[in-house]
C-alpha cells in the first residue's frame, strides 16, 4: 500500500469519526432529551416551557446548527493535518 492510499484511508477514517461522533450528539439531543428524557425534563422550566418540550421544538434543531459550524471548522482543520486544505 502507498502512503498517497494510508493517508487516504486515515483521513476518510478520521471523517467517518467525526460524522458518527455529530450524528450521536444530535441523535441524543433530538431523542434522548425531546423523547427518553422528556419525562425528568419535565420539572426543568425554560422559556414558559419544559425542556424536554423546548428540546423537541427548537433544542435540536440549534444543535444540528452548532453540530453543522462545528464540523465545517472541524473538516477545515482535518484538511490542514492531512494537507487538503484549498
Amino acid at each position: 500500500m502507498s502512503d498517497h492510499n494510508i493517508n487516504a484511508e486515515k483521513y476518510w477514517q478520521a471523517n467517518l469519526r467525526l460524522i458518527l461522533g455529530s450524528l450521536v450528539v444530535w441523535a441524543m439531543a433530538s431523542y434522548g432529551c425531546a423523547i427518553l428524557l422528556r419525562p425528568m425534563l419535565s420539572g426543568i422550566h425554560i422559556g414558559g416551557t419544559d425542556l424536554g418540550f423546548w428540546f423537541a421544538q427548537q433544542g435540536s434543531i440549534l444543535v444540528f446548527i452548532i453540530l453543522t459550524f462545528f464540523y465545517a471548522w472541524r473538516m477545515n482543520k482535518l484538511d490542514e493535518e492531512f494537507g487538503l486544505q484549498e
